[in-house]
């Protein structure tokens, strides 16, 4: 492959990445949607479409691996073909965690309120989009602003946790649902929520790593 082809090889593969995190906060937002309103044929749609995303992953990993084998490239180029590789792999993971979300819509009652759970998930979705701005644009920066509120985002996450508890030991959700089965799988999907949501910013979290490792070379920075 010519290097000048090669170049636009990676153009291309830049902005497919792109291309693929924009669909995965697409349905993130929409799952989101769908659980602040309790919106069941918005979630159904979500889980309808997960295919698009694991089509998309596995398009773009093997568009990785024939650059890998059409060219030994430059350190730069190279690092950028395995951070992006690293990239899918983490917006394939939040595809997943988008049609949890869409899972728990369904599952949960809503007996239990929703703790803080669309904040936190507009927040990491926030760091989301911002880390793939930081890879858009390559700005090292910005790949540290977003590392930096993970701290914040992992504190609401804890709080949203000890509200729950504060929840149940307050009022009387057992009187409310007259059943304690159906108390306690409320209470797992809102845990799981949370936990799918700080979840989801801990990849935000490795996207700017991965980019700041190929502005920067630091190879502990790809995990």
């Amino acid at each position: 492959m010519a290097r000048e082809t090669f170049q636009t090889a990676l153009a291309d593969l830049r902005a497919a990445v792109l291309d693929m995190g924009e669909l995965v906060v697409k349905r993130l937002k929409t799952a989101l949607a769908a659980f602040e309103a309790d919106d069941e044929e918005t979630a159904r749609r979500v889980l309808q479409t997960d295919d698009q995303v694991n089509q998309r992953y596995l398009e773009l990993e093997s568009r990785c691996i024939d650059l890998f084998a059409l060219e030994q490239p430059v350190a730069s180029d190279l690092r950028l073909v395995a951070a992006s590789f690293k990239i899918i792999t983490d917006l394939e993971r939040v595809g997943d965690l988008a049609a949890n979300l869409a899972q728990y819509t369904l599952s949960r009652t809503a007996i239990l309120p929703a703790v803080g759970i669309p904040e936190i998930g507009r927040e990491a979705i926030d760091m989301l989009e911002d880390a793939l701005v930081a890879y858009d644009d390559r700005v090292a920066e910005a790949c540290r602003v977003v590392t930096s509120r993970d701290d914040d985002l992992d504190a609401k996450c804890e709080q949203a946790s000890s509200q729950l508890v504060r929840n149940l030991i307050e009022r009387d959700p057992i009187a409310a649902t007259g059943n304690l089965e159906t108390l306690i799988e409320d209470v797992e999907s809102v845990l799981l929520t949370i936990r799918d949501l700080e979840r989801i910013g801990d990849h935000a979290v490795n996207v700017a790593g991965r980019t700041l490792y190929v502005l920067e070379g630091d190879p502990e920075l790809v995990y």
